[in-house]
């Protein structure tokens, strides 16, 4: 099975920005869309952001304008940049598929955004 580790997770500031990473361990990306997915305390995971295999990309309404989501095929890596950061985006980010590949979930990424 496929293993995805995320990363560059953080503490940051409300309007700050961070990068996170997604390393896949084998070349996934011509064969599925890419996504991020977060889940915040209490609630449901939700779907962030996606990349088709072509490139297209495709964002939530809440952050929309905000993040973009970009993919470094040979590297089998996907990037999540994410700008003017709220509050409400305080969530462990995940990496999957699109359809998501159920026993592919990593531990995510802890992003917190707080003053």
């Amino acid at each position: 099975q496929v293993q995805l580790v995320e990363s560059g997770g953080d503490l940051v500031q409300p309007g700050g920005s961070l990068r996170l990473s997604c390393a896949a361990s084998e070349s996934i990306f011509s064969i599925y869309a890419m996504a991020w997915y977060r889940q915040a305390p209490g609630k449901q995971r939700e779907l962030v952001a996606v990349i088709t295999r072509s490139g297209s990309t495709e964002y939530a309404n809440s952050v929309k304008g905000r993040f973009t989501i970009s993919s470094a095929n040979a590297k089998n890596t996907v990037y999540l940049q994410m700008n003017s950061l709220k509050p409400e985006d305080t969530a462990v980010y995940y990496c999957n598929g699109r359809p998501a590949l159920p026993n592919s979930w990593g531990q995510g990424t802890q992003v917190t955004v707080s003053s």
